[in-house]
Formats: structure tokens, sequence, C-alpha cells
């Protein structure tokens, strides 16, 4: 499937997973809310209930830029399979930092529920320098 099609996939689905790595190689992968702006992928530290808001994921790309988003779709009919992902650079925005604006605008147009409570934490973008895919049926 051509890189125009996986992207078109990738954003038919409201979830995708977040791959990220420490200094180690030791792999973090969560599931994430995101938009596709322009060349990257951007997602944010929401009020969805978490530990504590020194997250992994931005630990892991403030030390290690390289990330990987993932999305899929599963169907018991095993001909209807298929996978996306975009492998790039990530990096943290946090508010003021430029783009921080639009990458938080961009996921509120996507996600009703963002329009009432906005996401107010820092932004991961991710530069996708390349996509892949497979799909059950070509």
């Amino acid at each position: 499937m051509s890189a125009d099609e996986a992207r078109r996939l990738f954003e038919s689905q409201p979830v995708a997973h977040l791959a990220t790595a420490d200094l180690s190689g030791q792999p973090h992968v969560v599931a994430i809310c995101f938009a596709l702006a322009g060349e990257a992928i951007v997602t944010a530290v929401d009020s969805k209930p978490k530990r504590n808001r020194r997250l992994k994921r931005l630990d892991n790309v403030r030390r290690n830029s390289r990330a990987s988003v993932l999305v899929d779709h599963y169907e018991d009919d095993w001909s209807a399979l298929w996978w996306a992902r975009a492998d790039g650079r990530a990096r943290v925005l946090d508010a003021g930092d430029a783009g921080h604006g639009a990458a938080v605008g961009a996921l509120v147009d996507r996600y009703a529920q963002y329009r009432s409570s906005p996401p107010d934490g820092p932004v991961i973008e991710v530069t996708v320098e390349r996509w892949s895919s497979w799909r059950a049926e070509q």
C-alpha cells in the first residue's frame, strides 16, 4: 500500500499506540489520542487520570527522539485486517512553545471531548519520516 493510503487509513482510526524507548533501548508503548498536523502526528497530555504528570513517554522523547506510532484494524474476518505505522523523530512541546497551540487545536478539532476541556499539558509531536503498512487483501 502506498504512503498516502497508509496515512489515510491511519487517520481513519480514533486511537493509536505510541512507542518510545529510553536511552538503554527499553521500549514503552501507550495508547494515545492523536491528530495529523501536516507531516506530523501530535498527541497531548490531557486531564484523563494519570499517576502524575512526569510521564515515561515524555522523558523518553526528551532523551531519545526516535518514535513510532501504530494503528491497526481487527475483525474476525481476517481478510479485512490491516495496520499502518509512522516512524519518525519526536519532540516535546511545552505550553508557550511554537507549535503547541496549533497541535492542541488539531486535537480539539478531531475529538469532541477536548472541545470543553482542551489538553493543557505538553504535546508530543512526531515528524513522520517513513510510513509503512500491511493489508491482508491487496
